[in-house]
């Protein structure tokens, strides 16, 4: 199956993009000191912050990068930034794994033979996904709580529902209760980029055990744009604070892999332009974006004998083939 092909399988094309789900209104404006932030972020966070592994199936759907998107995949990250995301073929070995911890990223592509190893994970997942988000960011997304302490010093009351919290210099949280006496929730915080605009949001719903199910995740960019994402991710058979040994975050290359670089997953991957397809020269196989050779790492030994696919496992079932009943959720 060659790159592209896989990569329908993916990402479908669907014609033109239509409105997502509607984003919760937030409030604006510099509202008043609020005394009782403190109380409000103790509440809110207190459950999320306990998680220190989290494994769930999530359910995909939206638009990214001008393309409608559809699909199931297996998930598992682990304090502080370490992340594996499998995409589930109705069939056969997985689409993509992508595994990171830190700044380190590997792609693998079984079907179609190709790899990619030690770039920048935020980079590595828009080549794949259109979204460009780091390892540590998944985390947070997922466990539905901010990379950075609050500073509920700085909180700010904007009327009797709402709290909003400033984390470090890049996040804001929003926190609501539906009424005096409903418990506080971290409904959705705003990532800003390094120039102070904003880059994506995250907003949080059906929580189970004070941890969010539904998240929807989205660019302010134009979801028509090359860098605009839209994505509503549903999570079940969620497990926390199951044990994840660190070969989960590792994957296994088969020795024929070939390598790939970042240009030519943005050139032949799930969200290539039409036209655009096609894999780099020979000449750029083992060599990174900034014209570095690279290296031949130790985890190109396959002890799985060349299987494509993943020898690990989340949640004790093989991750190499999908689970449940996923026909209908991955475009023809």
């Amino acid at each position: 199956m060659t790159a592209r092909a896989a990569a329908l399988a993916v990402v479908a094309v669907l014609g033109t993009v239509s409105c997502g789900t509607p984003l919760i209104k937030l409030p604006s404006g510099v509202g008043a000191p609020a005394a009782d932030a403190g109380g409000a972020v103790a509440q809110a966070t207190s459950a999320c912050r306990a998680v220190r592994t989290l494994t769930a199936e999530i359910a995909v759907s939206g638009s990214s990068g001008g393309h409608r998107v559809r699909g199931r995949l297996l998930a598992g990250v682990s304090a502080p930034a370490s992340v594996r995301l499998e995409a589930v073929a109705p069939f056969g070995p997985p689409l993509f794994i992508f595994v990171a911890t830190g700044d380190d990223a590997t792609l693998l592509l079984p079907r179609d033979d190709r790899a990619l190893e030690h770039g920048r994970p935020d980079a590595v997942l828009a080549a794949i996904t259109g979204v460009r988000l780091g390892a540590a960011d998944l985390h947070a997304l997922l466990t539905g709580c901010p990379l950075a302490p609050a500073e509920p010093a700085q909180g700010r009351q904007m009327g009797d529902r709402w709290r909003v919290v400033p984390a470090g210099r890049e996040t804001e949280l929003y926190f609501h209760r539906e009424r005096d006496a409903a418990p506080w929730r971290l409904v959705a915080f705003v990532r800003r980029n390094g120039t102070g605009q904003r880059a994506w949001r995250a907003e949080f719903g059906d929580f189970q055990g004070d941890l969010p199910r539904s998240i929807h995740v989205t660019s302010t960019e134009s979801v028509t744009s090359d860098a605009g994402f839209d994505l509503h991710l549903a999570l079940s058979q969620v497990d926390i604070n199951v044990p994840l040994e660190a070969d989960v975050f590792r994957v296994q290359i088969p020795k024929t892999a070939v390598p790939t670089s970042l240009e030519e997953l943005r050139r032949s991957g799930p969200l290539a332009a039409p036209g655009k397809t096609g894999r780099v020269g020979d000449e750029s196989a083992g060599v990174t974006d900034d014209g570095r050779r690279r290296s031949s790492a130790s985890n190109r030994q396959d002890p799985s004998g060349g299987r494509r696919g993943s020898s690990l496992s989340l949640r004790g079932r093989s991750t190499g083939r999908a689970q449940g009943p996923v026909n209908e959720q991955w475009s023809p």
